[in-house]
């Protein structure tokens, strides 16, 4: 069966990129770990909350490159002189990416109790409404 384009649609003129945003969100998938929420905390706003617990902000660096924002965590190597009797922490490395819409823009970051917090805002686009003149020839 052949797959079902949204750009192909003739009342979706100009959406073409939507089904390149749907590949991308796909592709970002990185398992379960590590776990998030996503908490709208406002009409406009939105926190993406991030459990990176034993990372530290050195640790941590978050990239938005076009619409595509990435959170990564490299492990830093300050446990190489420890001896773990258990080592139940996940802090291995990890990647993982949201596809933001048009408009969203991110206003801030920070790490407190083992969480990243990533605050999200949509300023509100001012509604035009426009007569088209028609020419004729």
């Amino acid at each position: 069966m052949a797959r079902q384009f949204f750009g192909s649609h003739p009342f979706l003129l100009g959406f073409d990129q939507l089904d390149r945003l749907l590949e991308n969100a796909e592709k970002s998938d990185s398992g379960g770990y590590p776990p998030y929420n996503i908490v709208k905390t406002s009409s406009d706003r939105l926190r993406i909350s991030v459990a990176v617990a034993g990372f530290s902000v050195e640790d941590l660096d978050i990239m938005l490159d076009d619409r595509k924002l990435t959170i990564s965590g490299k492990r830093s190597d300050s446990d190489s002189g420890r001896t773990f009797l258990y080592n139940g922490i996940a802090m291995r490395q990890f990647r993982r990416s949201f596809v933001l819409a048009n408009g969203m823009e991110i206003s801030g970051a920070n790490l407190k109790d083992g969480l990243l917090h990533v605050d999200l805002y949509r300023e509100s686009p001012d509604r035009q409404i426009r007569r088209i003149q028609i020419l004729s020839s």
